[in-house]
């Protein structure tokens, strides 16, 4: 084993797009679907934040 062998390895999400779900019980697959719905909306607000903030500087800018 290297000084370097953990070098680049990303940890591992609680999901990855595509990945094989058949392994996985009834409560796991609950707690994905929970924490995914939670991402969606972090990304919603995400979403919304930028749009107010782009918003805003087109009003700043905006000549009329």
């Amino acid at each position: 084993m290297g000084i370097f062998d953990d070098e680049g390895k990303k940890p591992a999400s609680g999901h990855q797009i595509g990945q094989d779900l058949s392994l996985l019980s009834v409560e796991e697959l609950g707690n994905r679907i929970a924490q995914l719905k939670e991402e969606i909306l972090r990304l919603e607000r995400e979403l919304e934040s930028k749009g107010a903030t782009k918003n805003a500087a087109e009003a700043l800018f905006r000549r009329d």
